[in-house]
Order: structure tokens, then sequence, then C-alpha cells
């Protein structure tokens, strides 16, 4: 497992409203910048705001400021941005030669905002200015004279100020009166670092797999491509169907036959418990509790009546995703099409399946004021119990094979 960090610095309205964010480099929770390589930091930040920890998760509903080295312009790489929530900083250290100005009137021809950051005018700027939308106006080696110079001069173009890196009020109010849109500095708030957990490339590949099993939209002729994709997959799930467990009476040879056989549901079932069984460097004891919880989850609802089993089985399987793949449960779900009903259930207990995991936990834990579901009794709630351990266990052991 790794930590990942982003810094994130409020950039403010002249009513002092968050207008965006502007998003950092980090590389720990320590407050600063820390790298050599400007290209690795800007797809780090990409990387961590758009995939890690998700761009929602960091800006909200506010529009995030991202920081394009040389290398990213001139090299023409796809910008995978929704183009109304990013806007993108041309550093101040980029030579605008003709390679740099035909690559910003691209990406302006694309439909990105662009900004223009730590920005000391000068007449060889004026093609970069000619394509931006805000200008970041690095006050501090500016003069009050200076700094009134910059804004009357930029006000014969079409763009929006932004006065950084204010440290007083008096600034602050000097700023203001110059007629600046946007403010940003440690005298109006510092970065934030925001960390998270990163899912190992094992766990993520595994987790793209359980997303593609568990999607209710796939036809039978969906889930034998996606198993059949999987050679170890198609050879553990049809041996395992072939195995005492099911004692069927003539063998299973393909993949086809196994989905005719055993129908959608069936087949995600066992297909989801293979996957969850190789998932690597795992005790054994923790995949037989993620089976027990599953299998106990289903019982609970199969004998109060409650209707589609298959997803209090699916609740219980996943609530050890967590300790499985090493990863906060809040953010594998997000990479899982499932219902609001079963991420609700299984990140807040909500619903008729959250009691059931509810109650299957707590009887995990012996925690017996807490062993209750719907109107089944202690000895029935205890019986199930016994059958959802017998089941994993014997599952398990064939599974292992």
């Amino acid at each position: 497992m790794q930590d990942i960090f982003i810094g994130r610095q409020p950039i403010f309205d002249r009513d002092l409203r968050v207008y965006a964010y502007e998003l950092l480099f980090r590389n720990s929770d320590t407050n600063a910048a820390g790298f050599t390589d400007g290209d690795q930091a800007t797809s780090r930040v990409i990387s961590n705001s758009f995939i890690e920890i998700g761009l929602d998760k960091i800006v909200g509903r506010h529009r995030a400021f991202l920081n394009l080295t040389r290398g990213f312009l001139i090299n023409d790489w796809p910008l995978p941005f929704p183009k109304d929530k990013v806007v993108l900083e041309i550093l101040e250290d980029i030579e605008p030669d003709e390679e740099v100005i035909r690559a910003v009137g691209s990406l302006r021809a694309q439909g990105f905002s662009l900004a223009l950051d730590d920005f000391i005018y000068h007449a060889s700027l004026k093609p970069l200015i000619e394509h931006a939308e805000i200008i970041k106006i690095d006050i501090k080696p500016l003069s009050e004279q200076a700094l009134i110079e910059h804004v009357r001069e930029l006000r014969n173009y079409p763009v929006r100020l932004l006065a950084e890196k204010i440290e007083t009020q008096d600034e602050f109010r000097f700023c203001r009166e110059l007629g600046f849109e946007y403010f940003q500095g440690y005298f109006l708030s510092r970065p934030k670092v925001i960390s998270a957990r990163e899912i190992p490339p094992n766990g993520l590949a595994t987790v793209q797999l359980l997303g593609r099993l568990q999607d209710p939209q796939a036809s039978a002729e969906e889930l034998e491509r996606l198993i059949s994709q999987d050679v170890g997959l198609s050879y553990k799930l049809l041996r395992y169907i072939n195995s005492a467990f099911f004692s069927l009476p003539k063998a299973v040879e393909s993949i086809r036959q196994a989905v005719v056989y055993l129908g959608n549901r069936a087949i995600k079932t066992w297909a989801t418990l293979l996957v969850f069984s190789g998932i690597e460097d795992k005790p054994h004891e923790l995949m037989t509790t993620a089976m027990l919880r599953a299998k106990m989850c289903e019982l609970l609802a199969e004998a109060s009546g409650e209707a589609r089993s298959d997803a209090f089985f699916t609740v219980g399987l996943f609530s050890a995703l967590e300790p499985l793949l090493e990863a906060p449960l809040p953010k594998v779900l997000d990479s899982l099409p499932l219902s609001d009903e079963i991420r609700n259930a299984l990140l807040a207990f909500e619903g008729p399946y959250g009691e059931a995991l509810r109650c299957t936990l707590a009887y995990e834990t012996a925690e017996w004021e807490r062993v209750h579901f719907n109107d089944l009794s202690g000895s029935q709630i205890t019986e199930i119990y016994m059958q959802a351990a017998q089941w994993a266990d014997e599952a398990t052991q064939m599974l292992a094979n």
C-alpha cells in the first residue's frame, strides 16, 4: 500500500467566496512541493486528482487549477479533463516560442480555459495573453506602481485578473481596489494537504474484474466472454463446477455450458468467489470469513422471506473487501457498479441488506444484544450461522484446491 497526497489551495472571488482550488504536487503530509521533475509532478497531480482520489471529492462543485509544464503542452498528450471543471495554468518559466504558442492555441480551440501563472508583464507574452482567460499576477516582486501599470495594460484584453501570493490585509485591500476579480495567498488560506490510500495494481485489476462481474446489465453472452478472457478464472470455474461440491450428472466442458447450467445469477456469484480467492498474499481465514458473511446474509434473507437473496450474499462478501484489498471501502465501492441500496448497506448498514450485515458482524464478534434480524429467533440465527460456517469452510477448501 502507498499513501498518496495532493495539495489544495483555495482561490477566492471579490466576496471571499471560494471560486476554485489550485491543485499542487505533494509527496508527503508535509506542506511543501519537494520535486525535481516537473512533468512527473504534473502527472502525479493529474493521476491522484482524477483517478486515485476523484476530482469531485477534492474540489466539489468548484473548478480546479492545474499546472502544465512545457512537456505537457508541446507533446500533444490527450488531456481527459472535463473542460468546464478545470483551468490549465501555463507556468511562468515556459518560453513562449512558436511551438508553445501553437500548443496553447490548440488547447484554447478545444475549449479549455487557460491561465498564465506567476505573471510578470513582457511584450513577448502577448501571444499567450490573447489565449488566456485568467492571468495570475504575482504581486510579491512588484511595487504598487508597477502593479497599477500591470492592471492598466492587461485591461486592454478580455481577461480576468487573479492576485496571488497575498500575505497581508493591506495587500488584499489594495488589489481589490485595483479591480482584481480573484485572490489567492497565505493571508486568505494556506494549502491543505489531502491524502488517501492507493489501491495496489493487483487490487485494482481485481476491482475492475469484480465491477464487470457485478454489472446488472451483463448478458449470458457477456459473462461467457468476460470469464473466458481470463484463462485462470475459466480453468478454476470449470474445475470447481465439476467437483464433488456440485455432484453434476454430466461433466461441464465449457464456460457456455456453465452459464447455461447455473444461470446468470449463480455464475456471477461463483466467478466472484473465485476472483476473491485469487487475491494474493491474504490469509486463508480472511477468505473464509468473507464467504461466511456472504452465506449468512443470504440465509438470513431466505429464512425471513426477503427478496433478492443474491444481493444479501454480495453485501456479506463485499464487506471484506477493505482488508482483502488494503484500501478504503468507499474508494473500492466507487469502482463497482453497485446499487445505492448495496452501497449504503456496506457503508452505513442501511436497509434490509445493512441489517443482515449488522447481525452477521455482531454474531462474528459475539455482540449478542445486536444479533437480530427481522422476526428470526436467536436459535434460528444460530442455526443459520452454523450452516454458513460449514458452507464457507467447504467452499473455501474447494476453491483452494
